[in-house]
């Protein structure tokens, strides 16, 4: 954990990594962070970047878990996002909202109102 939140600092303090935002929280099976990254290249250049923090922390990690079986998890995905829509009603923006931005929805933009209407209505 100590690790993680050196890795946090450093990609906060130099934005040219890649990284856009994150989120955290304790989720059923402990510890939770996500992470949304400008694309799949700048995630796996920062990942495996010699000179970064990731890295050594990484293979030092690998070392100690080796040595007890079983003891930590690591659940890790990787998500293209091509086109997405995000729906918040009466909250702040959090999750790719967050990270890329929201778009206001009104009378003259609402197609999204009109495609939630028409699923509720389908038989």
């Amino acid at each position: 954990m100590t690790a993680m939140a050196g890795m946090l600092r450093e990609l906060e303090r130099e934005p040219a990594h890649g990284l856009l935002g994150t989120r955290s929280g304790i989720g059923p099976g402990g510890p939770l962070l996500v992470q949304y990254w400008r694309d799949r290249e700048s995630l796996y250049a920062y990942a495996s970047d010699t000179t970064a923090t990731h890295r050594p922390a990484w293979a030092a990690f690998n070392r100690r878990a080796r040595r007890y079986p079983g003891a930590v998890g690591i659940w890790h995905e990787t998500f293209v996002a091509g086109e997405f829509e995000t729906v918040y009603g009466d909250m702040p923006a959090s999750g790719l909202a967050k990270a890329l931005g929201v778009r206001e929805v009104d009378a003259a933009t609402d197609d999204g109102r009109r495609r939630l209407d028409a699923s509720r209505h389908a038989t």
